[in-house]
């Protein structure tokens, strides 16, 4: 039976207030909440209740789901995460939950990720420049930050020691400011210990009021292309396919959204958000193009029949950066391999 991946925002709330957020900002959303389905918001009072998820999860075994991403928001502050955690792996689940990285200076926390045995924590971090990853990812409280990301990994992967898992890496959100840092943070992803580092292009919606300070247009092509095929020469760590680079370059060159052929979204990869909302894809120019009679739920439903049987992957014309960044999610498997394992 062919496994497929969910991408999972399991909560909305966030210890940070990223100002690219694909969540939008708690202050934007005060004023003017999202309406259209899909559109995410820290503000969101409609997160599945714990009774609801668990049952969700308890339906998992048997079902064609191989690997689950934990997101958000940030899912490590939330206090039952750990008991989702260890239901989902109890169905013979993999689990990657991805996070901002502040919650690992938990001790306790960290113990219970390795007893759990997660299989990979993902952690965003912009840049090895504190002031540049604080200013674009300020934490809420004023307090944490990139000082704390850093040891938060340290810490994993000290008490990590000699096991296989926790897989541990960096997630960076590339924009037209860093792009002279991707190297930088591969190099840091190295020093630090971690196994991979995946670079995504930011993705921002044209009236977003950041998206002419921060999108990658054309112009940047050329620089980002050097970076990245820099860094499949070193190979510092664990990086996606160099194909990935490709589809990156691709994405912020296009002016229309382009065709994919054999498309894995709704195929071997779907998303779920708090609310329990189930798309064939994360990209909102999916999800705004889903017909109604295709928007399901995970309330009350069970996953052999959300994910019934395999289909052949389909042709997307909808491909954009919004979507690029999926591609290293469908090719994940790679980083959960042991060191030196063929790739």
């Amino acid at each position: 039976m062919t496994g497929i991946c969910l991408l999972w925002a399991l909560r909305s709330p966030c210890n940070l207030g990223c100002r690219y957020c694909y969540f939008g900002t708690i202050e934007d959303h005060r004023s003017n909440p999202p309406q259209q389905p899909g559109q995410l918001s820290h503000l969101s009072r409609t997160d599945l209740d714990l009774a609801h998820i668990a049952a969700f999860v308890q339906t998992l075994s048997g079902s064609r789901v191989q690997r689950i991403f934990l997101a958000g928001g940030e899912p490590l502050i939330w206090p039952p995460i750990m008991d989702v955690i260890a239901a989902i792996k109890a169905a013979g689940v993999q689990v990657v939950v991805c996070t901002n990285g502040i919650p690992l200076t938990r001790h306790r926390l960290v113990d219970q990720i390795i007893e759990a045995e997660v299989d990979a924590v993902s952690v965003s971090l912009d840049s090895p420049d504190p002031g540049y990853n604080d200013t674009w990812r300020p934490a809420r409280n004023g307090i944490h930050g990139h000082s704390d990301v850093l040891a938060g990994v340290r810490g994993l992967l000290a008490r990590r020691g000699a096991r296989r898992t926790p897989r541990v890496g960096l997630y960076m959100v590339i924009t037209r400011l860093n792009i002279d840092a991707v190297t930088q943070v591969a190099a840091l992803a190295a020093d630090l210990g971690c196994d991979y580092f995946v670079p995504q292009p930011i993705a921002l919606d044209p009236d977003h009021p950041l998206h002419g300070q921060l999108s990658l247009t054309p112009a940047d092509a050329p620089a980002l292309g050097r970076a990245l095929a820099d860094l499949n020469t070193h190979r510092p760590v664990a990086l996606p396919a160099p194909t990935y680079r490709d589809r990156v370059i691709d994405a912020i060159t296009r002016k229309q959204p382009g065709t994919v052929h054999g498309c894995f979204g709704g195929t071997d990869l779907f998303f779920i958000e708090p609310d329990g909302s189930v798309w064939d894809c994360p990209s909102t120019l999916k999800i705004a193009a889903t017909r109604p009679d295709r928007h399901r739920t995970i309330r009350d439903a069970h996953a052999s029949d959300l994910f019934g049987p395999a289909r052949p992957c389909q042709d997307c014309h909808l491909f954009s950066r919004d979507c690029v960044n999926m591609w290293p999610l469908s090719g994940f498997g790679d980083f959960l391999q042991p060191a030196g394992a063929a790739r």
